[in-house]
């Protein structure tokens, strides 16, 4: 799969007449993971919109290849890059098929005309996210795991260089959570997808992801390495947290250990 750069340049955005993010500058490592944290209202949501161009940029821009994604047609921008916004609905009583099939929307012709290759990609979303066998069930008779997963085979049939998902994993389970993250880390090393996710959990995303971005008031604080960017330092700064980071003797990433009022001896 070809990678393709994205690039955030002095970016200004927000709703109503309130800025949310100011002046943020982001550069987004082709063909990795990326997690951006934050505290809650530090402007991930609105970043992410502001990628996927579903929000327009007050000042600054954000660049696809050299170029302003507002100045890219729709349908090509889709092509290269996908979004899974947070808490996605579904038309009531569609099939899972039904809903992954308009991930193939974006290669679709003038005419809407349907290909061999637009099945092969169904057939190919459906079964990395390992549900084949839901095809024929109605989307919202699903489990929340169930459907997160079929919301990702959606977005892997539109076959995009480029994944934006804003907190994939919000109201999973434990065990829901580590199974999407599997499947996103499976997808690109498999695919080579530059995956860029908002995450509140700080232990998952400094063990899934390659590249670590700290919000902070609109702001991007630091980026880099999981190992450079979890810190007490910065757990205090963006958090307001008092924390111990140790290593996790799974993946051997750093790990947060929050530090609360009450404590046992």
């Amino acid at each position: 799969m070809t990678s393709h750069i994205l690039n955030v340049s002095q970016l200004a955005a927000g709703y109503g007449e309130a800025d949310i993010l100011n002046g943020l500058d982001l550069q987004v490592p082709p063909g990795r993971i990326t997690a951006i944290v934050g505290a809650n209202a530090c402007g991930k949501s609105t970043l992410l919109r502001a990628m996927s161009r579903l929000l327009a940029p007050r000042r600054g821009q954000v660049v696809l290849d050299g170029r302003s994604i507002h100045q890219i047609p729709p349908r090509q921008l889709a092509r290269t890059l996908g979004l899974l916004p947070q808490s996605p609905t579904a038309p009531e009583g569609i099939t899972v098929a039904d809903l992954v099939s308009r991930g193939r929307h974006p290669h679709q012709g003038l005419f809407g005309r349907w290909s061999r290759e637009d099945d092969e990609a169904v057939a190919h979303a459906l079964e990395a996210t390992q549900t084949t066998e839901l095809a024929e069930r109605a989307v919202d008779e699903l489990s929340g795991g169930q459907r997160q997963r079929v919301w990702i085979a959606m977005a892997l049939a539109q076959e995009t260089s480029i994944l934006l998902l804003d907190e994939p994993t919000t109201f999973l389970d434990i065990s829901h959570q580590i199974e999407v993250l599997d499947l996103l880390t499976d997808l690109n090393h498999r695919r080579g997808t530059t995956i860029v996710m908002v995450l509140h959990d700080l232990n998952l995303a400094a063990r899934y992801a390659d590249h670590l971005v700290a919000m902070a008031d609109g702001r991007l604080h630091v980026s880099g390495p999981p190992e450079e960017v979890l810190t007490e330092a910065v757990v205090r700064h963006v958090f307001g947290l008092d924390s111990r980071i140790i290593t996790d003797p799974i993946s051997g990433r750093p790990m947060m250990l929050p530090i609360g009022r009450h404590r046992t001896a």
